[in-house]
């Protein structure tokens, strides 16, 4: 059963037996066997933590192997099992090299689907979302944003259901995604593959991962590991697709070559966000993206295809945002409108809020913060040309002007004349082209 620890900390304890690991033993077997092909040589405790199971649960396994004549103790040793040398004979060596044409999957034993199920469930209920206003301004206390932007933002959260963030492009709506994840509160396990019927599904992934180390007191140490090893323990998980995203891409992506799955985004992000950046500028309709969303966001649970054809299933405990710079209307009907709940309009900065973020980015690349040169640029460039002001801006030219003036060798200072300089290079004007170029 899964337990929080005093240290908050939600994550599977260590299966004592093969039983409570859930694993048939062919399949530790088998990984024992690839593991063992692999790298040559290996004591029991090194296999500990390859495999991540406790030596006393895999033992019968290798005990299996030795009498099989697979495998053959090397050295040994008054310490026990978990400290003498294994190694494959030629037969295992055989008997590995037609398990490879399986699957190729060497590593972490997988946990099964059933496992990784009960787990997820249990953690949406144990771990619910609260956000309340003060953890929202924490969140996104190193933004500029509107009152009543960050109280639509809160009462969304704690939905944990889905949200359309819309406004124009280079107003923040990718940082206001990633300020969300900092709203769920609690740790997670992901497990580094899900085993159903023999297939391997990888899960983990340090692309979207952040895994975090496990502390362990004294009392604990005394008892062994406590805690499953199968699993990372992570932060939140924030996947985000953007315009390469497929529908394909929301199955499980299968590798011909080494007969291994990889979890699509949503799986990867369970008990997490899930961002679908640019919506509406994917690869497929966004009917079609929308569409395959509404199963899953009514039912909570998702629904993937092994190459057998099986279906199996998966629970959707994913907060969905969907981030677009397009009209809202433009991409979806009323009905499925409906079905995203919260609807959050990343408004564009206004005089004073613009200055408010000059300022934030002249502290974070530690230079001076000269009010007259902002509305100098405001009143000089800005106005004139008619340009909409987007919260990007800021940190867009203080990065240009500061690399002039590096280029120029001067301080690293604004002035008005590189504002004006970084201004030019920055922003496209419509201009009559020469005629050696029409």
């Amino acid at each position: 059963m899964n337990a929080t620890d005093s240290t908050g900390i939600f994550h599977p304890p260590a299966p004592a037996t093969l039983e409570q690991a859930g694993l048939k033993s062919d399949v530790v077997e088998q990984l024992v066997l690839k593991l063992l092909y692999f790298t040559g040589e290996l004591t029991g405790a090194e296999m500990t933590r390859r495999l991540g199971l406790g030596f006393s649960v895999f033992e019968p396994c290798l005990e299996f192997l030795k009498q099989q004549r697979l495998v053959e103790v090397t050295g040994a040793s008054v310490f026990g099992g978990a400290s003498f040398r294994y190694r494959t004979t030629d037969a295992g060596r055989m008997w590995a090299a037609g398990v490879l044409k399986q699957n190729q999957y060497v590593g972490v034993a997988p946990v099964p689907l059933e496992q990784y199920r009960r787990y997820i469930l249990d953690f949406k209920k144990t771990v619910p979302l609260r956000a309340d206003r003060d953890s929202v301004r924490t969140a996104f206390s190193d933004m500029v944003v509107s009152d009543a932007v960050l109280d639509a933002v809160g009462p969304a959260v704690n939905f944990g259901h889905s949200m359309f963030v819309y406004g124009a492009p280079g107003n923040g709506k990718t940082m206001m995604a990633h300020a969300i994840r900092g709203l769920l509160a609690g740790n997670i396990a992901i497990p580094h593959a899900i085993e159903v019927e023999g297939n391997i599904i990888k899960v983990f992934d340090p692309a979207c991962h952040e895994e975090l180390p496990l502390h362990y007191d004294d009392e604990k140490l005394a008892r062994g590991v406590p805690y499953d090893r199968r699993w990372a323990h992570c932060r939140r998980p924030i996947v985000t697709v953007g315009g390469e995203l497929t529908l394909d891409a929301l199955d499980l992506r299968y590798n011909a070559i080494n007969k291994l799955y990889r979890a699509p985004g949503q799986l990867a992000a369970n008990g997490g966000v899930l961002v679908i950046d640019d919506f509406g500028r994917q690869r497929c309709s966004p009917r079609d993206l929308l569409n395959r969303w509404i199963g899953p966001l009514e039912s909570r649970i998702d629904f993937l295809t092994l190459q057998s054809g099986q279906t199996i299933e998966i629970p959707f405990i994913v907060l969905l945002v969907l981030s677009t710079n397009l009209k809202p209307t433009e991409l979806a009907d009323e009905a499925f409108l409906r079905r995203i709940r919260y609807k959050i309009f990343a408004e564009s900065p206004t005089r004073g809020d613009f200055i408010r973020i000059f300022e934030n980015y002249c502290k974070t690349r530690e230079i001076p913060f000269e009010r007259h040169v902002v509305e100098y640029m405001l009143d000089d460039y800005y106005r004139p040309n008619k340009i909409p002001l987007r919260g990007c801006q800021p940190r867009d030219l203080i990065t240009q002007a500061l690399t002039l003036a590096a280029y120029l060798g001067q301080p690293a200072r604004l002035t008005p004349e590189l504002m004006d300089a970084a201004c030019r290079s920055y922003f496209v004007h419509d201009r009559e082209l020469p005629a050696t170029y029409a």
